[in-house]
């Protein structure tokens, strides 16, 4: 425990003492009085006995956190210095993208009027739509017939809704079958060097043939794999002498193999529960990603209140008993004196 640490405990400690005595003095005063200020009973209300409690309480809790706030570092809000910290410290999105030619057919979406390739794109739209950018950089990788990282770590979402857009990516590789699993491998050495947790890999595919082995191996730095199938899944579209479609037994095989996620992405976006899990938003409560700044400004806060308000409670509904004689004692008094005066006797009025 370090000197910033120890110096609010050691306050808080010398306070509860202090508060402590004098709460006792304070009870051995009140005790002599009790009848007087509270009745023949010499109690208070039952609310009000936990009072001396609360009040040492308060005080103690207030010492702490105004200290800890004092000595405390102040949290900086200056854009400068959030970038400074993304740059030093970055999360990443590694976006492995199928491009082989059978995601240019026609066959996606909700009317299925869109391209496999375009349906891709509007699902990371909307992801990033909902992702910090800020506190993320984006990495693609293009597998076909073999990888090509495109860009690593860009911070510009523009760049990538072009990448995702019509761009002819298939060109740059030798014509042969599809091979996710060259992605994925690249996807791994790009990643290896990164932070641990730090890393979400989202494969982005129709589907292919995969072999039973080999799988890569994703290294520490990755938190989460989400595999993204695109492409009606029922009827396909003829290319290159075969049938082509969104092949669901395969992508789900990838997501298992990888221990991530599968989601089929043809006719509804990512869940926002999912992107969620997949980032690791959802790991800590709220309490847990709470700091002790935060928890010194509730017990500054919850510390003054009870200080300012327990007096004007306890002076309006401390003791139910109420000093002097009642309204009503008073007038039933007077209305017995009145009668028994001879002076005060009315006179009927066949007499007068």
């Amino acid at each position: 425990m370090t000197d910033p640490d120890l110096a609010p405990l050691a306050l808080a400690g010398i306070v509860l003492v202090l508060a402590s005595l004098a709460e006792w003095i304070h009870a051995r005063r009140v005790r002599r009085i009790a009848r007087l200020a509270f009745g023949p009973t010499g109690k208070p209300a039952p609310w009000a006995r936990p009072a001396p409690t609360a009040r040492v309480l308060a005080f103690t809790a207030l010492a702490w956190s105004l200290l800890t706030l004092a000595l405390g570092e102040p949290r900086r809000y200056e854009l400068n210095g959030a970038r400074s910290r993304v740059e030093r410290d970055p999360n990443h999105v590694l976006l492995v993208l199928d491009v082989s030619p059978s995601m240019r057919l026609v066959d996606a979406g909700p009317d299925k009027k869109q391209s496999r390739m375009m349906r891709a794109r509007d699902l990371m739209e909307s992801f990033f739509d909902r992702v910090p950018m800020e506190e993320n950089r984006v990495t693609v990788v293009a597998t076909y017939n073999g990888a090509k990282p495109v860009v690593v770590d860009t911070a510009d979402v523009e760049v990538i809704r072009h990448i995702l857009g019509e761009l002819p990516m298939h060109w740059a590789f030798p014509t042969g079958k599809t091979k996710l699993f060259d992605g994925l491998e690249e996807a791994a050495r790009i990643a290896k060097p990164w932070n641990p947790g730090s890393t979400v890999v989202i494969l982005l595919s129709d589907g292919d043939t995969v072999p039973a082995t080999g799988i890569p191996r994703m290294p520490a730095s990755v938190r989460s794999v989400l595999v993204v199938g695109v492409g009606d899944s029922q009827v396909g579209k003829f290319i290159d002498g075969r049938q082509s479609r969104q092949d669901v037994p395969t992508l789900k095989q990838i997501a298992a193999r990888l221990g991530g996620t599968y989601h089929d992405g043809n006719a509804f976006q990512i869940g926002t529960g999912l992107i969620a899990s997949a980032m690791g938003r959802e790991e800590e409560s709220v309490f847990l990603r709470l700091t002790r700044r935060e928890y010194a400004l509730i017990a500054c806060a919850a510390g003054s209140m009870i200080l300012a308000l327990l007096p004007l409670l306890l002076q309006a509904f401390g003791t139910n008993w109420r000093p002097g004689a009642s309204k009503r004692a008073t007038s039933a008094q007077g209305a017995g004196k009145a009668q028994k005066a001879p002076g005060n006797q009315r006179v009927p009025a066949a007499l007068g």
